[in-house]
């Protein structure tokens, strides 16, 4: 019995990349027995002005780009979101699909994906490792613990304000223009200051994850989501959009209560914790130059680093909102804000460039769990299975109830969203051939829209393939603890989301 006792106590929950891994070769096996299927493809070519369809067998026809073109094809859209680049993606023809010879993913084929992943994400990864750089200088200079004590003694009582404030903040960017990578910058930042708060690192998370995920997932303008799918839907974005502002707003009320209950417990004893055993190591990493008796003051040069470091935020949601620019970008701006810390530091030059490659050195982990995550869709979309996933759940919704074809909707696209992370390849993959079942049943186009954003969203509060392991990975926390918290609360979400869909269908 001891022995077992003994054994018990010893086992932990696999890393996130034995996760993905996991994942990663459940998709391989999934490729040998899932048929592989495609549907023709429709893109607009702007030089030519030019519809090119793509059948199952790559071969490709034009036709003129007219509307006329799109009603003979079953496309119920206007010819003008293609004309004005709304839809740039290609997207899939109704009654199209077509089985075509099984494309399975051996071996060779799983042990490269990983490659192929890394070389597919290496923009996001140069972002997240000269962000790495920066917190390390900014760490090592003190400048982090000198505003941490700051904060804590303006804040003290009324540490939750900063979680409201937080989620929010995030909130409004995930559904105005779908912010989420972009948030991996806030947790090297937000963490210290919320263990000095008395809650732990889950609080944290929560707080910016939760966020993002909210605000996406109940989308009002987000471009990349709820108005490329209406796009695709034949409709415009402003159908439903009161309605999914309202559930916004409950989403985030429900949530925030939520986060609050877990986070005053925490703080009210620690044991209390999810990850109380990981307490002392959590702290010991984000909190290792923190000493709050002895902390270096908070002069001009350090307030002047956080400045700069802080101000490339609003830059950068500017450039991401506008559509200008993407992780390039964004790693350009602040590589620059790199080059100003240094100078700010007072560091030598071997001790500047050494702190700023330990930073990064410190997130060789997150950026390789990136290229994994990606792995997993390169070898479901090699296996040519995606479409025939879809073309199995468009047929499940055919003449239900009202209500009943709202919710199921909801629940496919939830499935959908795990194969296909992406918002606006989902959209326009699914909508051409979802959107008009609506028709069938006699609602509208916007509660299929709504259906997919909500779905998709909910399912990102868990889904390995998206962004919650390389969140983990960068504040320490383990997946199974993860799920333990966010399970309920994906529960409450789930019902209340479905209530509201029924909901959508009588209004």
């Amino acid at each position: 019995m001891k022995e077992q006792e003994k054994k018990k106590k010893k086992f932990q929950f696999p890393t996130a990349f034995t996760v993905l891994f996991i994942i990663l070769i459940l998709a391989a096996i999934l490729t040998y027995i899932v048929p592989a299927g495609l549907y023709s493809k429709l893109s607009y070519d702007p030089d030519k002005n030019l519809f090119l369809v793509e059948n199952h067998e790559g071969e490709v026809s034009s036709y003129p780009a007219t509307q006329e073109t799109l009603e003979s094809l079953n496309i119920r859209m206007n010819i003008n979101k293609f004309l004005d680049g709304s839809i740039k993606k290609p997207i899939a023809i109704p009654g199209t699909y077509e089985r075509i010879e099984q494309s399975p993913q051996g071996l060779l084929s799983v042990i490269m994906s990983p490659i192929q992943g890394i070389m597919d994400t290496v923009d996001i990864m140069v972002f997240v490792l000269i962000l790495g750089g920066i917190i390390g200088l900014v760490n090592k200079s003190g400048a982090f613990d000198a505003g941490i004590a700051a904060l804590s003694k303006r804040t003290k009582g009324k540490e939750f304000l900063l979680v409201v404030f937080v989620s929010l903040l995030i909130a409004l960017g995930g559904t105005t223009f779908g912010l989420a990578e972009e948030t991996i910058a806030l947790y090297p930042i937000l963490m210290p200051i919320f263990l000095a708060s008395g809650y732990d690192a889950i609080v944290c998370i929560a707080a910016i994850y939760m966020g993002s995920s909210i605000g996406s997932m109940f989308s009002t303008v987000n471009p990349f989501s709820v108005v490329i799918a209406s796009d695709a839907a034949g409709i415009s974005f402003s159908e439903g959009l009161v309605f999914r502002a309202i559930s916004l707003v409950l989403a985030m009320v429900i949530t925030l209560i939520y986060i609050y209950r877990y986070a005053k417990r925490v703080q009210e004893n620690p044991k209390n914790s999810l990850i109380y055993e990981d307490k002392e190591r959590i702290e010991k990493r984000f909190l290792e130059y923190y000493d709050p008796e002895n902390v270096a003051p908070f002069n001009w040069r350090r307030i002047l680093m956080l400045l700069v470091f802080l101000g490339a935020f609003p830059i950068l949601i500017w450039g991401v909102s506008t559509g200008i620019w993407w992780f390039p970008e964004m790693s350009g701006l602040f590589l620059a804000v790199a080059i100003i810390i240094i100078f700010l530091t007072g560091f030598s030059e071997k001790e500047a460039v050494n702190t700023f490659l330990e930073g990064a050195a410190d997130l060789i982990g997150v950026v390789l769990i990136i290229g994994v995550a990606r792995a997993i869709n390169i070898v479901m979309d090699n296996g040519m299975i995606s479409d025939t996933l879809l073309n199995y759940t468009s047929s499940v919704v055919g003449n239900m109830n009202r209500g009943i074809f709202a919710a199921v909707q909801m629940i496919l696209f939830s499935f959908l969203g795990f194969f296909v992370p992406s918002s606006s390849g989902l959209a326009t993959l699914s909508m051409p051939i979802m959107a008009p079942l609506a028709d069938t049943v006699g609602i509208s186009r916007a509660v299929v829209v709504t259906a997919y954003n909500w779905g998709q969203g909910w399912m990102s509060f868990i889904t390995p393939t998206g962004l919650i392991l390389a969140t983990l990975e960068m504040v320490d926390v383990t997946y199974n603890k993860w799920l333990r918290f966010i399970l309920p609360l994906m529960g409450v979400i789930g019902v209340f989301s479905i209530i509201m869909l029924i909901l959508q269908t009588l209004v």
